[in-house]
């Protein structure tokens, strides 16, 4: 099979981690017998520097001619205030729209080996295996109208919109749903129904969702109040939807069960081709330095794998080998606990080698 994939390393940290993601996937594509046409294009601040905008044409050709898209960050402090009136994240909102990438899969997997690198006891983060959707082309983020009002003396009111049709609920509610059947069969519909009537009607549409799926049970939960169960009790949750703006800033929060923001992928879907990020920034305070997790870039591309290409064994012997080499005592500078500090490329390594020293055959993957 051949693996057509656009690349998008983007901005700070990108470069290393999706560098890092490329070198798995031109392993496990070896071993399995696949090959693999990599397109490298620029977006967000990257493409701003190049005299262009944050998604340059070619950049949204190219992801939609190719079988999958790989990304790494978008952004930094030094475009906050970009003359031109353009910022990076532009590029990956832009983009999520031309994929129609309406649905964000993100994965929060605690690692025994890992325990300790969590700032929870040990005992709360232990076991917890939990899968966010995120709603991702509605709410705030993409609600008109926006914008400022400007007096005399510059802007003195600002205003965003959420907004969302029962269509948009009801597509990503089934997704949550579907995922569920092929877990533990429970999801938690996460709103602000006491307060906001968006939340209302998303809570109704969800409700009415679910008696599609009667093995699936279903319970909702105020945004604040799950916000303190997920860090308080993670392993009772097992699918999570929320919408935009929730969905983002609770996956978010989810990193600290995992220790660290560099554990965590993300799969971006609703279109023809789909998405792949880690949930991680562009940390640019760290660029340059071999000191950024790849594992979330990593796991993406397993979950790209999955997804976009139907390759299920080959998806299964990355997250093995992530586990591999997190069992091997190898953690990078974002991880506590004991272990022996690698850098961004020696942890790329290692989990490549644990792909190689798997027992299956090529046959497997076909």
């Amino acid at each position: 099979m051949k693996l057509n994939i656009a690349v998008l390393a983007g901005d700070g940290v990108g470069p290393e981690v999706t560098a890092e993601a490329v070198k798995v996937i031109h392993t496990t594509a070896r071993k399995f017998g696949h090959t693999v046409e990599i397109k490298e294009y620029l977006i967000g601040g990257c493409a701003l520097d190049n005299g262009d905008s944050p998604l340059p044409d070619e950049t949204a050709r190219g992801c939609l001619a190719s079988g999958a898209v790989l990304l790494g960050a978008v952004g930094g402090p030094r475009y906050d205030q970009n003359s031109r009136g353009r910022k990076p994240e532009d590029g990956l909102l832009g983009l999520r729209r031309e994929l129609q990438a309406f649905a964000n899969l993100r994965p929060v997997v605690v690692y025994d080996e890992l325990v300790d690198s969590s700032s929870l006891k040990p005992d709360i983060v232990r076991g917890s295996d939990m899968l966010i959707v995120r709603e991702l082309l509605g709410g705030l983020y993409f609600g008109v109208p926006r914008g400022f009002e400007s007096g005399s003396s510059g802007p003195f009111r600002a205003f965003n919109t959420m907004n969302y049709t029962v269509s948009e609920i009801e597509r990503i509610a089934h997704i949550a749903f579907k995922a569920a059947l092929s877990r533990r069969r429970k999801v938690t519909s996460v709103d602000k129904a006491n307060v906001l009537e968006v939340s209302q009607l998303w809570r109704n549409v969800v409700t009415r969702v679910a008696h599609e799926y009667p093995q699936v049970t279903l319970e909702h939960a105020l945004v604040d109040s799950f916000a303190m169960q997920l860090v308080s009790d993670p392993r009772r949750f097992d699918v999570v939807l929320a919408e935009n703006l929730f969905g983002d800033i609770l996956s978010d929060e989810a990193a600290v069960l995992a220790g660290s923001m560099g554990m965590l992928p993300s799969a971006s879907l609703g279109g023809r081709v789909g998405l792949y990020e880690p949930v991680h920034g562009s940390a640019p305070d760290i660029a340059g330095q071999s000191k950024a997790n790849p594992i979330g870039a990593i796991a993406s591309a397993a979950l790209m794998m999955r997804h976009s290409f139907g390759l299920e064994t080959e998806a299964l012997a990355i997250e093995r080998a992530i586990k591999a080499a997190i069992g091997n005592g190898l953690r990078t500078f974002d991880l506590a606990g004991g272990g022996a500090h690698v850098s961004t490329a020696e942890m790329g390594d290692a989990i490549c080698e644990a792909i190689a020293a798997q027992q299956s055959s090529a046959a497997e993957g076909r």
